[in-house]
Parts: structure tokens; sequence; C-alpha cells
């Protein structure tokens, strides 16, 4: 295997226990990976993370085009699984958050963002794929910016330039001499914070549920060697705990990206603050 640090490979296939190697940690070069086409060195190249949020973007538009591209009034199997979904974040996300009438602009974009981030989740348990696309800081940033760039440009164009900044701010003349310091924070916080958070949530959550899922994959293979193969049958069922958990953990964090996301709408459409 290559000694690259841009390995494709998490670990030493020939490393156990008792063979005189250590254990071979997971650590950031799991997270790297050789690009497929171009040059690593440079700015232009095509990685396994590409190739993935490519394809997984391919499956959510190809998924939602077969079921809706012939509607029937009696839906079919796929028909009803895609109108399920759809109706959920509908209804249970936006609705619940923005409010039907505000809201019903807003529905193909949350959509799409759920499945979108889902589906960039799920390769972490997919055979051959294995590796959650937003484990890497630059796609939820991304998904992030797009939500910042429309919450941004709503709440000017809902309440103009001194109402945005109002907005933005947490102005309350209430507050007497305490209002300029609460502005500066509260502006801080919104501007700055919020958009970083929103980013970093979803990337944290995948880059350590890949991780774990990761330490207990190598340790059972590590461990499979003379005494050490009771060990390795415990950490075997810790990875298949693991990835029942990250099931659940993929699909909550889609949802908690899309339900701030409505939040942050709401929050722009809002009369009073």
């Amino acid at each position: 295997m290559s000694a690259d640090p841009m390995q494709v490979l998490a670990f030493e296939t020939d490393c156990h226990i008792f063979d005189g190697c250590g254990f071979p940690a997971p650590g950031l070069h799991s997270f790297l990976f050789e690009p497929l086409w171009g040059d690593g060195d440079s700015s232009v190249y095509f990685n396994k993370t590409m190739l993935l949020a490519l394809l997984g973007s391919i499956i959510v538009v190809g998924f939602f085009w077969a079921a809706f591209r012939k509607p029937k009034v009696v839906p079919g199997k796929l028909q009803m699984v895609a109108e399920t979904g759809y109706d959920f974040i509908r209804r249970g996300v936006v609705y619940e958050t923005i409010g039907k009438r505000e809201g019903e602009k807003y529905v193909p974009l949350v959509v799409s963002l759920f499945f979108f981030i889902w589906m960039m989740n799920l390769w972490s348990i997919i055979p051959l794929a294995q590796f959650p696309v937003t484990s890497i800081i630059s796609y939820p940033a991304v998904l992030a910016a797009i939500v910042y760039v429309v919450w941004v440009s709503l709440t000017f164009k809902r309440h103009g330039f001194v109402g945005a900044l109002k907005n933005f701010s947490g102005y309350d003349k209430s507050l007497g001499a305490v209002l300029p310091l609460a502005m500066f924070i509260e502006f801080l916080s919104n501007l700055i914070v919020r958009p970083f958070t929103h980013a970093v949530r979803l990337f944290a959550n995948m880059f350590a549920g890949h991780t774990l899922l990761l330490l207990f994959t190598i340790a059972s293979w590590y461990l499979l060697n003379g005494i050490g193969i009771a060990y390795a049958g415990v950490s075997f069922v810790m990875v298949i705990v693991m990835t029942a958990f990250e099931l659940f953990i993929q699909a909550l964090q889609a949802y908690v990206f899309v339900l701030l996301t409505c939040t942050f709408i709401q929050g722009a459409l809002a009369e009073n603050h």
C-alpha cells in the first residue's frame, strides 16, 4: 500500500494484535482521498467525495423524477413513498415553523436540502462508498452559505435596510444603557456565529460518527488474531450497534439542518422582534 497520506484505505490490512504492530487508529488521513481525476496539488481535481456528492444528487433527482413524472390519483408504491417524504417535510417542518401561507414557496428549497443532506449522510453505511460526504466541512459550509444568503436577502427585502439591521441586532430601546453592547452581541451572534454553527453542527456529528465506525471496524480486524478473536467479536457487535445508531443520526441531522433553516426564514419574515 502506498505511504501517501492521501490514502483511500483507513488502515493497513495485514496488521493484527500480537504481530508486533501498533493499533492503526483512524485520523485525518481517513478523510483524505487520492484524486480520481486531475492533480491533487492543483485546484482542478475530482475525488471520491465529489463523486459521491454527484451520484447522490443524481439519485435524489432521479428518485423524485421517477416518482412524479406520471403522477396518479391512486399512487403507486414509489409515488407513495415520495409523497410521504415530501409531505413530512412540508407539513412537519415548513408549515409548523413558517406557516402554510408564507412557507409554501420555500417547500421546494427545504425538501431539496433535506433529501440531499440525508443522501450525503447515508453514503456512510452504503457498501463500497462507506463515507459520509458531509464529514468534509466544505459541503456543510456551502449548504449553510446557501441558507445564509436566502435568509439575509429575505430579511432586507421584507424589512428594508434599517429594519433588517434592527432585526439582526435585536434592537430594543427599553434595554437602555446596555443597548449598544446587546446589539453588538446579537449582531455578531446572528451574522457570524449562527451560520458557522449551522454548518459545524452537521459536519461535527457526521465526522464523529464516521470516526467511531472506523474505530470499531479497524479494531474488529486488528483483534482478529489468537485470543484477541473474543474481543474482535465484541468490537464487531459495536460496529452493528453504531451502524444502527448512525442511521438515526443521519436522518436526525438532515432534519435539524432544515428545521434551523426554516427557523431562520421565519425570523426574517416575522414582523415583530
